[in-house]
């Protein structure tokens, strides 16, 4: 099932990745792009495709509120008349907070850098809802519908008042040091990086691993204002970037204060966060 899809990013690095792992993954129809929420509503109106991917984090209008007008707009129409919503599924830069609210709300989703084998089960996802969609319309059966409208309108309050809701992060993690299993407050924690998946744990005093599979997972029990996933392969404390060091084709490494001095890249989708985070 071939589908239409719209790409919705202030990045223009991050439409053309996204791009990119689309035309590998096959029958996606990318017809068109915008750069903010303004952009997303007109062109949704205009085009009415299957499938928008749509960044949280925007200028102006983000994508949340994007999504916000297009729920009421829909609202106010005849259900006769009303064109079927499409599906969404929202990018975003590790916002902790958002992934739980979308993971509650049954709402899918992309991290930044884009992997492909998540772009791909993102789309097997929408083929599935589409699919049920067409079904449900041959048999006059009730439509599961392309956006669900009360997760959504769940997603928009949780997500308006974060700090009402929000788990709080325990403060110190478990890290393997040898046989040791030490107690380690978040602030010591200079980087996490994972290599043939195991998880190496830095500070300025040691180096450890983490029991957590994957990096995801070593996300979800750090603080959002402290750590922020510079490259599919690292996570940074801010507090701990020493140096910012312009690399090739206006690209950066972060050298960390631990005793090494580590040099770590920073991904292309992450570069804009980067600048707006030093001002650069």
């Amino acid at each position: 099932m071939s589908l239409s899809a719209l790409i919705i990013d202030d990045e223009q690095l991050a439409r053309e990745e996204l791009k990119y792992l689309l035309d590998q993954v096959g029958d996606v129809d990318v017809l068109a792009q915008g750069s903010n929420g303004i952009e997303a509503v007109e062109l949704i109106e205009e085009h009415h495709p299957d499938l928008v991917f749509l960044d949280v984090q925007m200028p102006g209008l983000d994508g949340l509120a994007a999504v916000e007008r297009l729920l009421s707009r829909h609202k106010a129409q005849p259900a006769a008349e009303a064109e079927p919503l499409p599906q969404i599924v929202f990018a975003t830069a590790y916002d902790q907070y958002a992934v739980r609210a979308f993971d509650v709300n049954a709402v899918d989703y992309l991290l930044k850098p884009f992997d492909r084998t998540r772009v791909e089960q993102a789309i097997e996802r929408v083929r599935a809802r589409v699919s049920a969609r067409a079904e449900s319309r041959l048999t006059g059966q009730s439509s599961p519908g392309a956006l669900p409208e009360p997760q959504m309108d769940a997603l928009l309050r949780l997500l308006s008042h974060p700090q009402a809701t929000a788990a709080r992060q325990p403060q110190r993690l478990i890290v393997q040091a040898q046989s040791r299993l030490l107690l380690v407050d978040q602030a010591e924690i200079c980087f996490a990086a994972i290599d043939e998946g195991v998880i190496r744990v830095v500070t300025q005093s040691f180096e450890g691993q983490s029991k957590c599979r994957t990096l995801e997972d070593l996300l979800e029990l750090l603080d959002p204002a402290l750590f922020w996933r510079v490259h599919r392969g690292y996570v940074v404390n801010i507090n701990h970037i020493r140096e910012v060091v312009p690399w090739f084709k206006s690209s950066y490494q972060l050298r960390m204060n631990d005793k090494k001095q580590t040099e770590i890249p920073v991904s292309r989708a992450q570069t804009k966060r980067l600048r707006e985070l030093f001002n650069l």
